[in-house]
């Protein structure tokens, strides 16, 4: 139990990443609580957005893999937001507090879904150059709960939680799967009432993407092969909406690939990052791409990659 927790690399990422909090609306309890690491000078970073049960922990080992590599890497939380426009305007703010002009997203499930609205939300002057999205979805109505996405606030939040952990994946798997669900279950459980019920609730509220406003925006799809809390339809409708994006694709790794297969979630950021080298969309610090990098990503074309 707690494998992740006590981990090296785990404590390593708490004792040299400090966890900033940031408050940029008028109503003071709202607090965005971030990691930023990586050098300053990049003004393009990858920024990471969790999913309902997820905190900015979640993301330790993509923040401390891309950094090595001279990546900036943002890894946040969002605060109690209850409608998606609402969730959409908070988060330009806090872009615009942190004084970055356009960046890259990264978003497991929710949070891959709160990307695509921002980056729909801000389609006319564009702050999204392109997104990652793992075991994502576009349309809220696969989870057939939004009869009950205005009611959730009203919920204990031990029976939030009961709601949280029936997608979590059930019968055995390997041993790093079951360290990954332990840790997202501890994190589960450190969020408190409204944090889960406005997440359920930006999840479940009747909403779908738009691709046409979003269609100039690179795209990488990330998704497993094995049991995850998303349908085979959702996967089909995702590839469907983005026939342009390019598909990354893992044997297993169940809901939480991003810790239980960070090697390869790592490698494939790496590959849908390096299109920009060299461009002032870069995220990575100039000084670490060598020329025979830059000419790669100058020819690399837009195949598939298994």
């Amino acid at each position: 139990m707690d494998e992740i927790k006590v981990s090296p690399d785990y404590n390593w990422f708490r004792s040299t990443v400090p966890l900033k909090r940031i408050i940029v609306d008028d109503d003071d309890s709202k607090v965005w609580s971030l990691y930023d690491a990586g050098p300053k000078s990049v003004r393009c970073p990858i920024i990471f957005l969790p999913p309902v049960s997820g905190t900015a922990e979640v993301f330790f080992q993509q923040v401390l893999a891309l950094t090595g590599w001279g990546y900036r890497v943002i890894s946040l939380q969002y605060p109690v937001y209850w409608d998606l426009m609402e969730f959409c305007d908070g988060f330009r703010k806090l872009l615009d507090h942190l004084q970055l002009d356009k960046v890259h997203l990264f978003g497991a499930s929710l949070g891959g879904f709160l990307a695509q609205k921002f980056a729909e939300y801000t389609h006319k002057s564009p702050r999204v150059h392109s997104l990652i999205l793992c075991n994502s979805f576009s349309d809220t109505s696969i989870f057939n709960q939004t009869w009950t996405a205005n009611s959730f606030w009203l919920m204990p939040a031990f029976l939030l939680k009961k709601i949280v952990l029936g997608n979590f994946a059930k019968g055995p798997v390997d041993p790093k799967m079951a360290d990954a669900i332990d840790f997202m279950v501890d994190r589960l459980e450190s969020l408190n009432q409204s944090e889960l019920a406005s997440r359920l609730t930006l999840n479940c509220q009747n909403s779908y993407v738009e691709p046409h406003k979003i269609k100039d925006v690179a795209v990488t799809i990330i998704d497993v092969f094995d049991q995850s809390a998303l349908s085979l339809e959702a996967k089909e409708e995702m590839y469907k909406l983005y026939p342009n994006a390019r598909r990354a694709h893992l044997k297993t790794g169940g809901n939480f690939p991003y810790l239980c297969r960070s090697a390869e979630v790592n490698l494939y950021i790496q590959i849908h990052m390096r299109q920009f080298h060299g461009t002032r969309y870069a995220a990575i610090n100039p000084a670490m791409v060598s020329a025979e990098e830059l000419e790669m990503s100058s020819n690399q074309d837009s195949e598939d990659y298994q």
